[in-house]
């Protein structure tokens, strides 16, 4: 003898699936950790952003309070990534997809 479903069970069960992606999307929100891990991303990332030369003379990337700190080993370099940091973190928060880095500060 085989069982059948009722259609109204069957639907409510439908309703209660989502997919994986927006389950975590809500784990991470909950939570409060997606800022981290876009940072977390984005030190990651920093070379192929930024590019091969200027993470070449880059020695230190952290972040704090929605700063990114770049600490680099070239003063020229240093001095004309500073004319354009809002430039810089335009880039950078355009590659991420949202605002992750509200200021850049290069040492």
């Amino acid at each position: 003898m085989r069982y059948y479903k009722k259609k109204e069970e069957i639907d409510r069960r439908k309703a209660d699936i989502q997919p994986v992606g927006e389950s975590i999307k809500a784990l991470l929100k909950a939570y409060r950790i997606q800022g981290k891990l876009n940072e977390v991303d984005l030190v990651q990332r920093w070379e192929s952003i930024m590019g091969k030369p200027i993470a070449m003379k880059t020695k230190e990337l952290y972040f704090k309070d929605h700063k990114l700190f770049v600490r680099l080993t070239s003063a020229p370099l240093k001095h004309e990534l500073n004319m354009s940091k809002t430039k810089v973190a335009d880039l950078l928060n355009k590659a991420m997809g949202e605002e992750v880095v509200k200021e850049v500060v290069f040492l």
